[in-house]
C-alpha cells in the first residue's frame, strides 16, 4: 500500500474554495492514480473552527470526498464535523464509508470541550488488509490511546490543526507512537493561518522502527511514502523485537499511593 499525506493552506470558513483547492492539488500530482490511502488533515474542508454550522459535514461534502475516492480509486481519510463530534472518517476506493472515529481528547486550551462532544472509544478498522487506528490532533498528547490498542493495530493516522510552534512536539509524538508501539504512524496537519496561527504542515509517516518514510515539510503537496506499507513490517519487527509482551498492567493509583 502507498500513502499519500496531503497538507494544504486551507482558507478560513471556505468550503467551496478549500474543494477547489484540494481537487487542484490531486489533479495536478505526480502522484495521481499512484495512491492507495490518501489521508487530509482535522476538520478538512473548514480549518479548526468552533463554529459548528461550518464545520459540520453536509451531504455536497460528503460527496465531494466519496467522488475523489471513486475517481481516483483510492481510500481516503478525512475530517469534519458531524452531530457535535468532531470525527475522522475512512472512505474505500468505491467511496463506501467503512469506518468513523470521534475525537476523545477534547483541546480544552482552545475551548473545543465548549463545542464539541467528546468521542468515547477508540477503534481499529481494517484497510486492504492494515489494521489501523484513528486519532484526531490532541489524542496525540495521550499515550495510553496508543498503548491500549497496539496489539490489534499495525498503523496509527493522526489528523490535526497543530500550531507552528509546537511542531517539534508534532512531529517528536508521532515517531515516539510508532517506535513505541513497534506500529507504522501517520500524521498529517495543515498549512497557513488562522488569525494569528500559523501552521508548518509537517505531515509526517514512521515506520515500525521510527525511520521516516513520508516527509510533506511545509510544502502544499501531496507526500506519498517511499515504501510500501505492509503489516508484514510489523509483524516482522515485533517478532525481533518482543517488547509488546514485556508490558505490565498498570494501575496508576496503586502506583503512587505507594
Amino acid at each position: 500500500m502507498r500513502v499519500g499525506l496531503l497538507q494544504y493552506d486551507i482558507k478560513w470558513e471556505d468550503k467551496k474554495a478549500n474543494k477547489e483547492k484540494i481537487s487542484s492539488i490531486i489533479e495536478n500530482s505526480a502522484y495521481k492514480g499512484k495512491i492507495d490511502w490518501l489521508i487530509f488533515s482535522e476538520m478538512t474542508l473548514s480549518g479548526f473552527t468552533m463554529n459548528l454550522s461550518v464545520s459540520s459535514l453536509d451531504d455536497s461534502d460528503r460527496d465531494f470526498f466519496a467522488n475523489l475516492a471513486s475517481k481516483y480509486n483510492m481510500n481516503i481519510s478525512f475530517g469534519g464535523v458531524e452531530d457535535g463530534y468532531n470525527k475522522l472518517i475512512t472512505l474505500n476506493r468505491k467511496g463506501g464509508r467503512i469506518n468513523e472515529y470521534s475525537k476523545i481528547h477534547l483541546y480544552a486550551f482552545g475551548e473545543e470541550d465548549k463545542y464539541y462532544k467528546a468521542g468515547s472509544k477508540s477503534v481499529v478498522f481494517e484497510l486492504e488488509g492494515l489494521r489501523v487506528m484513528p486519532a484526531v490532533c490532541f489524542d496525540l498528547r495521550f499515550p495510553y490511546l496508543f498503548w491500549n490498542a497496539a496489539e490489534k493495530a499495525d498503523a496509527y493516522v493522526v489528523i490535526a490543526a497543530w500550531p507552528a510552534r509546537r511542531a517539534e512536539h508534532w512531529m517528536t509524538l508521532l515517531r515516539a507512537r510508532a517506535v513505541e508501539n513497534q506500529a507504522y504512524c501517520f500524521g498529517v496537519d495543515r498549512l497557513g493561518f488562522e488569525g494569528k496561527i500559523e501552521y508548518s504542515g509537517n505531515s509526517m509517516g514512521f515506520d515500525p522502527l521510527g525511520k521516516v518514510i513520508i516527509d510533506a515539510k511545509s510544502d502544499e503537496t501531496i507526500a506519498l511514502s517511499e515504501v510500501e506499507v505492509s503489516p508484514d513490517l510489523v509483524s516482522k519487527t515485533r517478532e525481533r523485537f518482543p517488547f509488546l509482551k514485556e508490558r505490565k498492567p498498570w494501575d496508576a493509583h496503586s502506583a503512587v499511593s505507594r
